[in-house]
């Protein structure tokens, strides 16, 4: 279940998806961005052969919008547009149900996009590749714990479905496999980049929340893209010669 939320890959499982097998997927993301990050690699590195470098980083950025459906791309555009207008919480959320992306979605997701794409380039040669395969795997961790900490904002939707089961286990499995994964790669700057990363998630939570009284599936989504740009600027931060 947690491959049907976060990827479009499908998977040799019949039958729809139970809401509490939802839930208890959310110890699991990590795993998926693993999946996710190695697949990245893979077309990075294959492809590092044939076009030049800049090419290849927007295809890697493309692949990566494709694999997860642009769900959170999209959850990111509606937050966008819902977070930064004025009004009620109540109005917000209603701009966010909007399937029409407003100014503040679509220079937000072009600005996304672009920072990180000159991240990735601006990384060292020798990282990318790792940066890469970590990427997906902390985003995917730093929306599991918010989904535990703060309310849902609305009485139904996607995400209600894993905030009805998150819970502190499936927290504590998911950060455990995530700093397993990130020590392995980036040994003790891991444990710094989790470190970042997880105060500029608290940051974002709490900002999404006294805007909207709670989380959305939106949210989540947004949640996922900014901490995949989030890691890429950390690890950016400690590669850079000081």
């Amino acid at each position: 279940n947690a491959f049907r939320f976060l990827t479009i890959i499908p998977l040799p499982v019949k039958g729809p998806a139970k809401i509490e097998d939802m839930g208890h997927s959310l110890a699991f993301f990590p795993l998926v961005g693993l999946f996710i990050g190695l697949l990245l690699a893979a077309i990075y590195w294959a492809l590092s052969f044939i076009l030049p470098l800049p090419v290849v980083t927007g295809l890697v950025i493309t692949a990566l919008v494709v694999i997860t459906g642009a769900l959170h791309l999209d959850g990111f555009i509606d937050s966008m547009d819902g977070l930064f207008i004025g009004g009620s919480p109540e109005k917000r959320l209603e701009v966010m149900r909007d399937s029409r992306a407003g100014s503040f979605g679509v220079a937000g997701a072009f600005l996304l996009l672009l920072l990180k794409f000159l991240s990735l380039e601006n990384l060292p040669e020798s990282s990318r590749l790792f940066s890469l395969i970590l990427m997906p795997v902390l985003s995917r961790w730093c929306v599991v714990w918010p989904l535990s900490i703060f309310p849902y904002a609305r009485p139904q939707g996607l995400g209600h479905a894993f905030k009805s089961q998150a819970n502190w286990s499936r927290v504590i499995i998911a950060t455990l496999l995530a700093a397993a994964i990130a020590i392995a790669i980036f040994k003790l700057k891991g444990i710094i980049i989790m470190a970042g990363l997880g105060i500029i998630t608290m940051l974002a939570a709490l900002f999404i929340n006294r805007r909207l009284s709670g989380l959305t599936g939106d949210s989540y989504g947004a949640i996922i893209e900014l901490g995949d740009l989030s890691v890429l600027l950390l690890i950016l931060i400690l590669a850079s010669p000081r």
